[in-house]
């Protein structure tokens, strides 16, 4: 199967609209297969939206060898092409001499050809030697095409696509002019979810105008001769298992508030003889389930909304108490607390302003609070997920504060979690944290989460 890897040279280099745009291109012809180099939400999501197929996350600090060749090779079935989405720039990741959890990684791992998108804004001859340094950090990583963002003309255009391939050989397959059109909506953790903005006739103007752009500056042909035949051998152990009749249902909350799964989950959660159950806490009420799983998302933005359903507040913390397992991440902690606190400034509030959440937890959410990005480690000592080591993922702007009593399951080596080194939260058989976990990576933790609902039902 075709397969390319778009990246950029740093953070902002614009290799995200980028990439959505040519999936969206290339969606028109071929079945697209998306991915997304780290453990990320958003840029998944307009992934998915503009190819159809559920876009996977790889991730070599989070993921082994075996579970990311697990993950790709099981995503690829039926697809023609897969498109893999880089994460900052080219050789960042969790370690400064070390290539773990960067787009590097994945690249050699996959042995995948690589487009590198270059912010040329103000540079053309120095753009040579970007590319040149870039080939030479590390020559196992096949940098085959680039594309250069932010050109101001087509003099700008010349001299630097000149300069490019007269120094290295590598061709240049498009230019993409410095505008305005070409800047998605962000917000605090980032773009604004997909799922969220499809709805509004500007958000799918935006996408239209940004693959337009596109199209009209890279040579799609071009970068399709710059693909590359990948032959990814299936591990012999695999956490994709052949779907058989569901014997229970695993409710998932999923609206514009919670949003942020890993695409794998729902597959596995089929292995495991699990029907997923979406429902929507904004708008719904609770479904029959024997367990529940509330992601991450931002409940901050629609806490009104959130406070106003007290019939799905008031059934939560009813099954909670019941002790029906219930895992929750990030999102999902902050929704468990008895309030959140929007505090005066953020998003031009005047005043404080205070909602009541699920209250299964004794403390309350504040937003904002500075900002945490981090990989995590750490071990579970129990709960419906286990005991066992994980590696994870927290990327937050809030603080939650929990009573003193509060007990914790995991014990974090790296991270920040909750209340120190602690995190995940646990009351009865209800299990939330700020860790975000990879289902594929810590596939042990969710079996272990449908084999507690199921023998509690039993």
């Amino acid at each position: 199967m075709r397969s390319v890897l778009i990246t950029g040279d740093r953070s902002g280099s614009g290799k995200t609209s980028i990439t959505l745009a040519i999936s969206a291109i290339l969606a028109r012809e071929y079945n697209v297969q998306p991915f997304k180099v780290a453990m990320d939400y958003i840029d998944p999501s307009y992934l998915t939206g503009v190819t159809g197929r559920m876009c996977r996350n790889l991730d070599s600090f989070v993921m082994n060898p075996d579970e990311i060749s697990d993950s790709f090779t099981h995503a690829c079935e039926g697809a023609d092409i897969a498109v893999i989405e880089g994460v900052r720039g080219l050789y960042e990741g969790s370690e400064s001499l070390a290539d773990t959890g960067s787009t590097a990684s994945i690249a050699k791992m996959l042995n995948v050809n690589v487009i590198l998108v270059i912010d040329a804004r103000s540079i053309t001859r120095s753009a040579a030697a970007i590319v040149m340094g870039f080939m030479a950090f590390d020559p196992k990583v096949r940098i085959k095409g680039v594309i250069l963002n932010q050109v101001i003309s087509e003099k700008h255009t010349r001299k630097a696509k000149e300069a490019i391939e007269s120094a290295t050989g590598i061709p240049v397959i498009g230019a993409i002019p410095r505008k305005e059109e070409m800047k998605l909506t962000m917000r605090h953790l980032g773009l604004i979810p997909y799922m969220e903005g499809r709805t509004k006739d500007e958000f799918t103007e935006k996408l239209k105008a940004v693959t337009d752009i596109v199209e009209e500056h890279v040579d799609m042909d071009a970068l399709l001769s710059l693909t590359n035949d990948v032959e990814i051998e299936k591990p012999e152990k695999t956490v994709f298992q052949e779907v058989r009749s569901p014997d229970m249902k695993i409710g998932i909350a999923l609206d514009e508030a919670f949003n942020f799964y890993y695409n794998d989950l729902f597959d596995i959660l089929k292995g495991l003889n699990a029907e997923p159950v979406f429902f929507s806490p904004v708008h719904d009420r609770l479904p029959e389930a024997e367990g529940y799983i509330f992601g991450g998302g931002y409940p901050e933005l629609f806490a009104g909304e959130l406070e106003g359903n007290s019939a799905m507040r008031e059934a939560v913390r009813e099954v909670s108490a019941n002790g029906t397992p219930i895992y929750a991440e990030c999102g999902g902690l902050i929704y468990l607390t008895e309030k959140v606190v929007l505090k005066a400034g953020w998003s031009s509030l005047n005043e404080d302003e205070s909602y009541s959440m699920a209250g299964v937890f004794k403390g309350k959410t504040e937003m904002p609070v500075g900002r945490v990005v981090s990989y995590v480690e750490g071990v579970s000592s129990g709960g419906p997920l286990g005991k066992g080591s994980f590696k994870g993922h927290e990327f937050h702007h809030t603080d939650v504060t929990l009573d003193s009593d509060t007990r914790y399951s995991y014990l974090l080596s790296r991270g920040k979690g909750i209340k120190g080194n602690m995190d995940g939260a646990l009351v009865n058989n209800t299990l939330a944290s700020y860790t975000h976990l990879h289902p594929a990576a810590s596939y042990d933790m969710i079996s272990n989460f449908v084999r507690v609902c199921r023998n509690l039902r039993d």
